[in-house]
């Protein structure tokens, strides 16, 4: 048996992507948490694996030609695992688009507008007080989120169980983006939307995958000193040359 990959992780809806797919393809891995919130995502050793200090990344002692392999950004390590394992990721070209657009639809629009919608949502009220300088925020990235929503539920509408058509790749990157309650989102105004959120959260290794080391997780709304050196580091990032 190989050497199990190295998965570098907290437990947000990007390290929830990669641990996901880890306990569906049920390929062996050990855990090597990185706390964001005290920056351990900027030591020298995780940014040879992560340029962009951020996780999740991956070491695999049994990449290529037998050799180990890093990769960072979680759409990359989710194709790659796919191609590894032989599994949730089609090798038909069509197939493979299909998923692949809904792939990167997630990492262009859905993360980033659905994180823009917490960050105002909830996080800014702890760095802001005065809430009226938000409210522009908060209103576009959760109008956004809404219509995206609203994308995921046109695709679904023609009889698909899965974004893709078969369960893949592309429902484990979607999946732990949809967080209604801290998007401003109401599920039962997207039925088709709903029943596929149930239906993949079902899935025992999509649980498995989600309730990893979520003991380790503190809010960064918290009204504390750790919360607010945990924002400072998140939110107030310059760059690093």
């Amino acid at each position: 048996m190989s050497a199990p990959i190295e998965l570098y992780y907290w437990p947000t809806p990007n390290g929830w992507k990669v641990s996901i797919a880890l306990e569906e393809m049920g390929l062996p891995y050990v855990l090597k948490p990185v706390n964001i919130g005290a920056g351990e995502q900027f030591e020298p050793a995780f940014l040879k694996i992560s340029p962009n200090n951020r996780m999740p990344a991956i070491i695999d002692p049994d990449g290529p030609g037998g050799e180990p392999i890093s990769v960072f950004e979680s759409a990359a390590i989710l194709q790659y695992l796919g191609r590894k394992s032989g599994q949730f990721y089609p090798t038909d070209e069509r197939a493979r688009v299909e998923v692949e657009q809904w792939l990167f639809w997630q990492m262009g629009g859905l993360g980033p507008m659905a994180g823009q919608a917490h960050h105002f949502r909830t996080y800014a009220k702890a760095i802001e007080p005065d809430e009226s300088k938000l409210e522009y925020g908060k209103t576009r990235y959760t109008n956004e989120v809404n219509r995206l929503y609203g994308v995921l539920e046109r695709a679904l509408s023609d009889g698909r169980d899965y974004i893709a058509g078969e369960y893949s790749i592309a429902d484990m990157a979607i999946w732990p983006w949809i967080l209604p309650e801290g998007q401003g989102q109401n599920l039962a105004d997207f039925p088709k939307l709903s029943a596929w959120h149930e239906r993949v959260g079902a899935r025992p290794a999509v649980k498995t995958g989600r309730a990893l080391a979520t003991d380790m997780r503190r809010g960064l709304d918290e009204d504390s000193e750790e919360g607010k050196k945990a924002r400072d580091l998140l939110f107030g990032q310059k760059a690093r040359v």
